[in-house]
């Protein structure tokens, strides 16, 4: 088979994580999407190397998030980290600009995914192709998304939970609601604040979440001393946190991520109803990993909830599927340039 020269590049442009596959190659990164920008706004670190500073930047300097709910928040500071992306991602003696396929949350505005088209080409892609998320998160997980079924796709991100119902390649029914895991790590941190009088960050909330957090109560419940600031007197201190603790601190944002599923549900014609019933629903993405989240879907809707595997990357190895048969998903790809 004869090799184009143009690199293509598959991004899955998270919230909390930018993940990239390169095809030929798989997925090559996995980094936080955190930029470090100075007082001078002079980019500083951006990856891995910007979330630890987190939290620990003195008053020159600041570490954040320009996704904000799987969007573009700050144009210039993700123009800056999509360029450094795919600058690692092809290394530096690559002279061919990539073709590059992005992908974007279900309810995405024009102007919003024009914004992501223009920071990708800035940031020296050739062409662009977005594609909303829960359609790569169908390839990736291989749903066979042509066929005359329905598919319900649950695709729990950072700043996004994307629900849709696929069937012969289009989306019959979807529903984009800015809730998933950052907002609960931020119940987390109200949690603590009212409940223990600590004040956690960012990075204690997610290690929580992920190291006892569950989506219902457990019998054999599991236990983290977390260290924050004591509200009352000022100083340092430890104190033991429980799982079923942080399923009263995370349960409102739950309900909401159910009310998401069945909000679709209400969309969905009768026959692809059927068919989910048959097929269950299928959860992707990071947040969908948290302890008995698809045993909560489950118990809430009705209909048999399965975790995809490796839900994480589902995303990333749907751009890969795309990039690979470009022409055949031609027709679920939303806008080019």
């Amino acid at each position: 088979m004869r090799r184009s020269f143009t690199p293509k590049i598959g991004i899955d442009l998270g919230t909390t994580n930018v993940l990239v596959f390169v095809y030929g190659e798989g997925i090559v990164l996995n980094e936080p999407s955190v930029v470090a920008v100075s007082s001078m706004n002079e980019i500083v670190a951006v990856g891995s190397e910007a979330k630890r500073m987190i939290g620990r930047t003195p008053d020159t300097m600041h570490a954040y998030r320009p996704m904000k709910d799987g969007v573009i928040a700050d144009y210039r500071v993700t123009e800056a980290m999509i360029k450094y992306f795919l600058k690692k991602a092809l290394g530096n003696f690559n002279i061919f600009k990539p073709d590059v396929l992005v992908s974007v949350p279900a309810g995405v505005s024009s102007t919003e995914k024009r914004a992501v088209i223009e920071a990708t080409l800035k940031a020296g892609a050739r062409n662009v192709y977005v594609v909303k998320e829960p359609i790569l998160a169908a390839i990736g997980a291989k749903v066979p998304i042509y066929e005359p079924q329905g598919h319900m796709i649950v695709d729990i991100g950072g700043g996004t939970i994307d629900v849709a119902v696929i069937s012969l390649g289009g989306i019959v029914a979807s529903n984009s609601v800015k809730c998933a895991g950052n907002k609960i790590d931020a119940a987390i941190i109200d949690y603590a604040k009212k409940s223990h009088n600590l004040s956690i960050g960012e990075k204690t909330a997610e290690d929580i979440k992920i190291g006892i957090g569950s989506a219902l109560p457990l019998e054999e419940e599991l236990s983290m001393d977390i260290k924050g600031r004591d509200l009352l007197t000022g100083l340092p201190r430890t104190t033991e946190i429980k799982t079923n603790e942080v399923v009263r601190a995370i349960s409102r944002e739950l309900r909401e991520m159910v009310k998401a599923i069945k909000d679709v549900f209400q969309d969905t014609p009768p026959e692809l109803a059927s068919d989910i019933i048959d097929h269950g629903i299928i959860m992707t993405g990071g947040t969908s990993q948290l302890r008995n989240f698809p045993e909560l879907v489950k118990r809430r809707t009705g209909v048999n909830a399965v975790l995809a595997d490796q839900a994480l990357f589902c995303v990333a190895k749907g751009t890969g599927e795309a990039l690979e048969h470009l022409d055949t998903y031609k027709r679920t790809i939303l806008a080019k340039r």
